[in-house]
């Protein structure tokens, strides 16, 4: 069998035990009373939701990888702590956890993949383009800073999950960009890795779309983010030349972008910055008039964008991708202001 059928068929797998189970993830949360129910202005339902459809996202990934991925040191340090992170968030789902626990429990996860997997960024590319190091060695700073990158993009997926369809989206885009790179630099586990996680968030996705039958919850969106930032640190900051650095940032470009912006907000407004409000990207799209399928529909084709440009900086060279991303930022800016214009005309009519 080829690798190009195996990872066919571990994207198949992936996909058809999440779609299979989501049901009965949906019917547990009914069972232990794990419901979204709307009660600020930051939730876009109206009615009730059951959540832990994290579980069957994580179901359908685990089964295909144990088919189907060699299971390095590396990898069973991941999938443990991707057990914990799922864990955590089935009891979330079903009972909110003060964000420090939760932090403090993600920083666990993470130490394991760190010590127990010899997943650490021991080198980033050099931002000081005048310098004649092409790399900064961490050197003892390797494992804080890979414990900082694994919890940052963990909580950023999280947060970016409050739209119909948008997380596990976002998600599946980010892995089948991961996954082409991979295949682009012979990292075949890797490969494997997402081809596995975009078929079980595709496989949920269904469910998910607006108007939304079940939601991930943290069970989902943390498990997500953890996943990625992972595989994100065992496969693209480990090489490409000068390009380390920037592909991982450009295919979890939104979220972490998202995410950043939040803090500072809360910094500026003397607000804890792990508490909620509705200040996000989504947000921001729903208040200028977009329904939410249009919201979704606008990030999906910005992540996939800034996926791209991460995989035609790998393949094909800085100067293609900078033209893709300016394109991208034309895209955004055009799509602003023709919907301002249409609300504009509407109004005056």
């Amino acid at each position: 069998m080829s690798d190009l059928v195996k990872l066919i068929l571990a994207f198949m797998v992936a996909f058809l035990m999440a779609f299979l189970s989501t049901p009965l993830a949906e019917k547990l949360a009914h069972k232990i009373g794990a419901i979204d129910v709307p009660k600020d202005a930051r939730r876009m339902h109206k009615k009730p939701i059951p959540r832990l459809g994290g579980l069957a996202i994580f179901f359908g990934f685990a089964v295909a990888m144990l088919m189907f991925a060699v299971m390095t040191k590396e990898m069973m340090a991941i999938l443990a702590g991707s057990l914990i992170i799922v864990a955590l968030g089935v009891l979330d789902d079903r009972k909110p956890i003060r964000a420090i626990i939760k932090l403090l429990v993600q920083i666990v996860a993470a130490f394991i993949v760190v010590y127990f997997g010899g997943v650490k960024i021991d080198a980033i590319t050099n931002p000081n383009i005048f310098s004649p190091n092409v790399y900064l060695e961490l050197g003892w700073l390797a494992i804080p800073v890979t414990i900082i990158w694994i919890c940052g993009v963990t909580n950023a997926v999280n947060l970016i999950d409050g739209l119909d369809g948008l997380a596990a989206g976002i998600a599946s885009i980010s892995s089948i960009c991961i996954m082409i790179i991979a295949l682009l630099t012979n990292e075949y586990h890797i490969a494997v890795f997402t081809a596995c996680l975009a078929g079980a968030c595709i496989g949920f996705l269904p469910y998910n779309f607006n108007p939304a039958k079940i939601f991930m919850g943290d069970s989902g969106s943390t498990f997500l983010g953890f996943a990625l930032a992972c595989i994100s640190i065992e496969g693209m900051f480990k090489g490409y030349a000068a390009i380390s650095f920037a592909v991982p940032l450009l295919v979890l470009a939104l979220p972490i972008f998202d995410t950043t912006v939040a803090i500072l907000r809360r910094v500026r407004d003397h607000r804890p910055i792990m508490a909620p409000d509705r200040g996000h990207f989504h947000h921001k799209l729903i208040d200028m008039g977009f329904t939410q399928k249009q919201a979704v529909g606008i990030m999906y084709a910005i992540s996939a964008l800034l996926g791209i440009s991460a995989v035609i900086l790998t393949g094909f060279g800085m100067i293609r991708a900078l033209v893709l991303l300016v394109i991208a930022l034309v895209f955004v800016i055009a799509t602003l202001i023709l919907k301002n214009t249409h609300d504009k005309d509407e109004e005056e009519k």
